[in-house]
């Protein structure tokens, strides 16, 4: 009786394991507010005024220019830190690059990381901390600019900070370990624990996943 009850319950777990660890969803749901709730919609029927990343113009650790253009017909994760941070940046950049390295050959994949200290990060600086982590400029910027502008974008357009209903002012430093996946469209389709590797792990399936999805979806 007992080894029929442990090979029944062994079935039943493998049946649950083979829905959990490599097991896709068809398609990603959106989002357009804080609360990160989701909307399950076609990509075909997204509502032309749908919350989508806004216009920008900041500067990456080669001095080059990157704006919302270079997001167009791109999948692209977002996040935020600054070079002096010892204690979660590391980290956030270590599996930024787990990601990187997970679609050696995809030319449609696009990482943006947004230092929380542009004033002190130039180019200069984020030129140094490149070579250091080992970053490859080819689809991975590192952003400085204007200050207002970078908040702005972390916490009116990205929504990357969880700060529990709390209003914040743009003194109030930005400091997250929030990754956010954006589609070729611009609008944001998940967010992730960047220190977490259950949800790096994730957000690499979910990545396949939009890169599956047809390009001409949504367009803009």
């Amino acid at each position: 009786m007992r080894s029929e009850w442990l090979i029944l319950l062994g079935l039943t777990l493998s049946s649950c394991a083979a829905e959990v660890p490599g097991s896709r969803v068809s398609s990603l749901p959106y989002y357009d507010s804080k609360a990160f709730t989701p909307h399950w919609i076609a990509p075909d029927d997204v509502p032309a005024d749908f919350h989508r990343v806004s216009d920008f113009s900041l500067t990456d650790q080669d001095g080059q220019e990157v704006t919302q253009a270079d997001m167009d017909g791109k999948v692209t994760v977002v996040d935020y830190f600054f070079t002096t941070c010892s204690g979660i940046c590391p980290m956030l950049t270590k599996n930024m690059a787990v990601v990187d390295a997970a679609f050696p050959e995809e030319a449609e994949l696009l990482l943006l990381s947004h230092s929380a200290t542009p004033e002190k990060d130039t180019v200069a600086v984020l030129r140094e901390y490149a070579d250091a982590k080992g970053v490859d400029s080819t689809r991975w910027h590192l952003l400085t600019g204007d200050r207002s502008l970078i908040y702005h974008l972390g916490r009116e357009v990205y929504f990357v900070e969880e700060d529990m209903g709390e209003e914040k002012g743009e003194d109030d430093f930005l400091h997250t370990e929030n990754l956010v996946l954006i589609d070729r469209q611009r609008h944001i389709r998940g967010v992730y624990n960047g220190l977490n590797q259950a949800s790096i792990q994730q957000l690499n399936v979910d990545i396949q996943t939009l890169l599956d999805e047809a390009p001409g979806a949504a367009g803009l």
